[in-house]
């Protein structure tokens, strides 16, 4: 029978409730506000702090009151106007509840404005990646007016409208090339080409052009 982990609940716990102004009701972006305050805390002392739902949870063991009360008074000054973080990418998607093509789109076409952008080094990797951040007071705006939808189908119309012109060049296009290849007749030729054929001067001098 598989030995079962023993969980010691920690004996000091503090914990501090984000707004929804600063989560927008998303976990994804709870989780990297977490991740947020972590990297303004020590390495060793990092891991003690976790998200749970909407909140933030400090815990530690009973021996630790010194470093238990250090840490907690760091975590409180790193959530002072946490509301202002930019959002990220992924936060975004999950907040608005788009795509990332659908956010690489309307970033690219402005109608989702740029905060700035953002480099970060990938944990363990030497590369560094570089991506937009977004206002979140602007967020909270584009939330609030529920445009997602509304810009859904302006794509719509968008892609239907590309289409239907798409379709007529390539009519156009057609059209050309049978006038290209099509034989060329009497009532299509020109004076000098005419003036070559057999009798046609006969033909002119008869009056029957006129």
């Amino acid at each position: 029978m598989p030995k079962q982990k023993i969980i010691i609940a920690p004996a000091l716990v503090e914990t501090w409730t984000l707004s929804p102004a600063a989560t927008f009701g998303s976990f994804v972006r709870a989780k990297g506000i977490l991740l947020e305050v972590r990297a303004r805390l020590p390495v060793a002392v990092r891991k003690s702090l976790e998200v749970s739902g909407m909140s933030l949870v400090l815990g530690m063991a009973e021996d630790s009151e010194h470093e238990f009360a250090s840490t907690s008074a760091a975590v409180t000054r790193a959530l002072e106007g946490i509301e202002n973080l930019p959002v990220i990418p992924r936060e975004i998607q999950d907040i608005l509840g788009i795509s990332a093509n659908e956010r690489h789109r309307w970033l690219k076409d402005g109608r989702l404005p740029s905060a700035g952008t953002r480099t970060v080094r990938l944990s363990g990797r030497a590369r560094q990646i570089t991506f937009h951040v977004f206002d979140p007071r602007v967020v909270e705006d584009l939330l609030d007016r529920a445009v997602v939808d509304e810009w859904r189908e302006e794509d719509i119309a968008a892609r239907a409208e590309n289409r239907r012109q798409a379709a007529y060049r390539a009519k156009i296009t057609r059209s050309l090339k049978k006038a290209v290849k099509k034989p060329k007749t009497a009532e299509s030729l020109s004076d000098a080409e005419a003036s070559d054929l057999p009798g046609w001067q006969e033909f002119d001098a008869d009056g029957l052009l006129q």
